[in-house]
């Protein structure tokens, strides 16, 4: 049991100079799925929300401001939105390795953490969901 000065939760700590660590991440994320095993869930889609942690290389400042040499979110972004737009996914687990996945195509991307909610799947709870953390 952690004494009263330590902490009980430790800062995920993604971004790190010394390192040469970036943190591009998306919150927040709510797009509408066809996803869930039970046949209720089965031809209609239902509201999920997607929070996205990238631990990325970090090249220095990017030279010129140009949008090619980070990792662009908006591009991320449009990723998940393709694999949510694919068909129905029966596990939310297997949603968020695809996205997963798909982050670490960039070789740029050393870690990917997805955290996927459903936000209807339980009259007596905000969400239910599942995060995982790959790493290349």
């Amino acid at each position: 049991m952690p004494g009263k000065d330590s902490p009980t939760v430790i800062p995920l700590k993604i971004a790190d100079a010394a390192r040469a660590l970036r943190h591009v991440f998306i919150r927040d994320f709510v797009l509408e799925a066809h996803i869930g095993i039970f046949r209720s869930e089965e031809g209609r889609t239902q509201p999920i929300r997607i929070n996205l942690d990238l631990t990325v290389t970090d090249e220095g400042a990017p030279q010129g401001d140009r949008l090619e040499d980070v990792v662009d979110y908006h591009h991320v972004s449009l990723k998940i939105r393709a694999i949510v737009a694919e068909g129905h996914v029966k596990l939310v687990e297997t949603l968020a390795e695809r996205i997963a996945a798909a982050c670490l195509e960039d070789p740029r991307v050393q870690v990917a953490r997805v955290k996927i909610e459903k936000l209807a799947a339980l009259d007596d709870a905000v969400s239910v969901g599942v995060e995982i953390e790959r790493a290349r």
